[in-house]
């Protein structure tokens, strides 16, 4: 691959006391991930040089910069976005972790939308910490959404064939009943269709959507939303040629040969999709925000208070967060020739 044709990553650090830069660091510590795109983090070389000395990592020449402007392919670039030091306290939640790791939030998706570089990749935050009069948001999907300006993000967790998608997103589960509406559904059923074949190259995906209940509701004896809410919903969905089957009870689903079926599965709060997801797909699982006109993924773990600074992370979340980004951003570049090609045809 040409160094014109690398994809550029920018890559937010996260929380400076967890595990983020750890991941981040030893992702590139193989020569491959360099030669198939070029990594932009954005941190400082003493918060580095700290990460890289108490996590024992064997790391190439790293390109300490001022600006993505200057950055190097085949290189580890880090654009320098603090200028003082930075207090580094592995485990612990502090303020300090949460400012940095917004600044770097903040300049990655700056660069990101002034086209420097060309898709974004977040090591995990502390949701804590980070909030301030400037991030008073639930988590990174719903900032970027505002910064965006789109109404209707998608949380979608990929592995391989596997694709979870959530109705309800960082929403307390006695809140989930008043959240989850048929507009709702039928809302996240569009994007998740979209993605699915502009994101991932299906033609005609198919997904199955989750119930709410135990048991489906049996019957409404307890619960009836899957009559009442979302059985309209799919119907709704069907209406617009959108291939939504369902509901289907959740507690068998994904134990079930009925997940192998269907190309995304649409779940209606947090827990119902993450948790068989993760016990499924952990440690290479990634988190992938659709509905945003840019690209941007991450691993699918926190912090990891409990095992930062110990040298024993396993970055294999994080690079496939990095190669699902890339494979993303090709996917999208493909369907706008194919759209603009059949576009030319037409009206000649």
């Amino acid at each position: 691959m040409s160094k014109s044709n690398k994809i550029t990553v920018a890559i937010s650090v996260g929380d400076t006391n967890g595990i983020g830069l750890e991941v981040v660091l030893k992702t590139f510590t193989d020569q491959r991930m360099l030669e198939s795109c070029t990594p932009v983090l954005y941190a400082s070389k003493q918060v580095c040089q700290f990460h890289i000395k108490q996590n024992n990592i064997e790391i190439q020449d790293i390109n300490y910069i001022a600006s993505a402007d200057q950055l190097k392919h085949g290189k580890i670039n880090v654009v320098e976005i603090w200028p003082e030091k930075v207090w580094i306290e592995f485990g612990q939640a502090t303020n300090e972790a949460g400012t940095a790791a917004f600044t770097s939030l903040k300049a990655a998706v700056k660069d990101l939308a002034s086209n420097k570089t060309n898709v974004l990749v977040t090591a995990p935050i502390n949701k804590a910490t980070i909030q301030s009069e400037d991030f008073d948001f639930k988590g990174h999907t719903e900032y970027l959404a505002n910064y965006a300006n789109e109404e209707n993000p998608l949380m979608i967790l990929t592995n391989d064939n596997l694709r979870v998608a959530l109705v309800s997103g960082h929403v307390p589960l006695k809140e989930v009943p008043t959240v989850v509406s048929s507009e709702l559904i039928t809302n996240k059923l569009r994007v998740f269709s979209k993605s699915l074949n502009i994101d991932f190259g299906i033609t005609r995906p198919r997904i199955a959507v989750l119930g709410l209940n135990p048991h489906n509701g049996d019957g409404g004896l307890i619960g009836d939303e899957e009559s009442t809410i979302i059985t309209p919903a799919i119907n709704q969905a069907q209406e617009e040629s959108i291939l939504a089957f369902g509901p289907f009870p959740a507690d068998g689903f994904f134990g079930s040969t009925n997940v192998k079926q269907y190309d995304g599965v649409l779940a209606m709060y947090h827990d119902q999709g993450l948790a068989p997801f993760k016990a499924l797909a952990f440690g290479n699982g990634v988190n992938f925000t659709a509905g945003l006109p840019i690209v941007r993924t991450s691993p699918d773990h926190g912090t990891a208070f409990d095992i930062a600074g110990k040298d024993v992370a396993d970055p294999s979340s994080f690079r496939q967060a990095v190669y699902q980004a890339c494979d993303i951003y090709r996917e999208r570049k493909i369907q706008r020739e194919l759209s603009q090609n059949a576009l030319s045809n037409s009206s000649k």
